[in-house]
């Protein structure tokens, strides 16, 4: 991937500096941040690529067994590579959803987007039977659909040489905001207080009980954002009280860190009064395209066509007045990625790129690609997101801080993708939302934050590092939060209820990271690191150079 963002980022750069003074509280102090901070593992750099609306079965369904048309690129595994809990046997001859799975070719990369509502993704699991999935599809039964490694090359490539895990699951039912939220606090509610404006209420979770009007299960846009939609909401402090994230832990110990979103860039930058407030907010209106087909000399597929790059409800921060750069501030200058001034650790994707040039990463770097790469059915696809990821992970292994990086790939929801291992409950709900019969969400304690059933849907986990061990399938236990809890425990900062409920934590009110588990099983680090890079074909998602 070029660095397509990186002039009009240096650009606001330089504009955004000179209006910084104007700018409400932009006068921030600066900390003294260190990215080399001790940890409890070889790990200084961790890396974490959160794409869109991957199940697990839609993946890596038939894993490591691919069709290998002609034509297409081919799969063929080594003999000592393990499978996987995917699709085999009557699950794909007489499937208890009334279709059977049908593997979908390179050719049918784009497909419609399917529902993933938190209500409706509880309605087809059925009470643990997974029979109704088909409510969820786009079209026909498309929802049952899976690729296999002839589409998903990159992906299986990435598990033959590192590790996959095949027991993890999104930490809640539901689309993209709550995946994003859960991954950067394990914590859906408002500790504070909740905001919205316009119909942002419609999409947050009403139960019974008071407290589950200020969980969020929708996809509302930040409210501190700029470049979000009018319907809005976000997390506010109030009385001394507010919601914490992994950036406050890693802020209190001077960790850098950042999150780099491919579009946060603005076109047009926000202007300012004389008064400090603002005159114009900040337009993104960068835009990208996606993979230009099979053939590298196909001249474009039309599906393709460029599309507004930046998404604001998969951008978790913004949902924090306390850490929401509203106004898409860059860094007072480069050197300062990563560390606290008017950004606020929310950047532009190329601004990463740039540091890992100069091998300046910070220790923590969350990931997000343009919409036309990210994955996401409707604006993106698996040979875009190939593109994206290949890209960064073989830019990463030819850096000199690849000895000590580890990059954790996974998914925000499922889409409405179907899979057949249902997780265990391990957050109660029974909100007028919650949908799970039989063996459902169960009854939660009086004091519990409601709308907040999980586990949900199984989903990819992907660590590709030195140090990772080789063609490994891992079956622990894991969520959406189990990136923050390795966080936690290699940086020693504490837990997100530390911050939340520094007086002790009320049953069902905890943050998943205090109960994620652990991602250390896919590590190996008895032994020297693996160095040698395995570098792919961004195309074809082949291995060009490595074992």
């Amino acid at each position: 991937m070029d660095r397509r963002f990186g002039s009009s980022w240096r650009h606001a750069l330089g504009m955004l500096m000179a209006t910084t003074i104007l700018a409400g509280g932009a006068s921030v102090a600066l900390a003294k941040d260190d990215g080399d901070a001790p940890t409890k593992t070889p790990i200084k750099h961790l890396v974490v690529i959160f794409q869109e609306n991957v199940s697990f079965d839609h993946y890596f369904a038939t894993y490591p067994v691919a069709a290998n048309p002609d034509g297409e690129p081919r799969f063929v595994a080594r003999d000592d590579t393990p499978t996987v809990n995917g699709l085999s046997g009557r699950l794909l001859t007489d499937n208890p959803n009334g279709a059977n799975p049908i593997r979908l070719d390179r050719s049918q990369a784009v497909t419609c987007d399917n529902d993933h509502d938190y209500t409706d993704e509880q309605k087809s699991v059925d009470g643990g039977l997974l029979d109704k999935f088909t409510i969820l599809s786009c079209s026909g039964t498309i929802g049952l659909n899976y690729y296999d490694g002839n589409t998903t090359t990159a992906m299986w490539n990435y598990a033959q040489h590192f590790a996959l895990n095949q027991n993890s699951f999104g930490t809640t039912f539901g689309p993209s905001t709550p995946g994003a939220l859960n991954l950067v606090s394990g914590q859906m509610h408002a500790i504070g207080q909740l905001v919205f404006i316009n119909d942002a209420a419609d999409d947050l979770n009403h139960g019974d009980a008071t407290l589950s009007a200020s969980t969020i299960t929708g996809d509302a846009d930040p409210i501190f954002d700029d470049c979000g939609a009018p319907d809005q909401a976000g997390f506010q402090a109030k009385g001394g009280a507010d919601n914490h994230n992994i950036g406050d832990l890693l802020n209190a110990k001077h960790i850098t860190w950042g999150w780099f979103q491919g579009g946060f860039a603005p076109t047009q930058p926000a202007t300012f009064n004389p008064d400090g407030s603002v005159k114009t907010p900040a337009v993104c209106g960068a835009t990208t395209t996606g993979h230009p087909g099979v053939d590298p000399g196909n001249p474009g597929d039309p599906v393709h066509a460029p599309i507004k790059a930046y998404s604001a409800h998969h951008e978790p921060f913004m949902y924090y007045d306390t850490d929401a750069n509203t106004h898409h501030l860059p860094p007072s200058s480069e050197a300062m990625v990563g560390k606290t001034d008017q950004a606020k650790h929310q950047y532009d994707l190329s601004l990463f790129f740039d540091a890992m040039e100069d091998n300046r990463l910070p220790a923590v770097s969350f990931i997000k690609a343009p919409r036309a790469e990210d994955g996401h059915p409707g604006n993106s696809d698996p040979l875009s997101e190939q593109l994206f990821v290949v890209d960064l992970v073989n830019k990463l292994q030819k850096s000199p801080e690849w000895k000590e990086t580890a990059v954790m790939i996974l998914w925000d929801d499922s889409d409405g993708w179907y899979d057949h291992v249902t997780g265990p409950i391990v957050n109660k709900s029974n909100a007028v939302t919650d949908a799970l019969t039989g063996n459902d969400c169960g009854t939660p304690a009086p004091t519990a934050y409601l709308g907040r059933c999980g586990y949900g849907p199984r989903l990819p986990l992907l660590v590709v590092s030195p140090w990772a061990k080789r063609n490994f399938v891992d079956s622990t236990l894991t969520d959406q939060s189990s990136p923050i809890r390795f966080v936690e425990d290699n940086w020693n900062v504490g837990r997100i209820d530390d911050l939340d409920h520094p007086g002790g934590t009320p049953e069902g009110q905890q943050a998943f990271d205090a109960i994620a588990g652990s991602l250390l099983n896919m590590f190996d680090f008895d032994d020297p690191p693996h160095l040698d890079p395995v570098i792919l074909n961004p195309i074809t998602g082949e291995v060009v150079d490595g074992d």
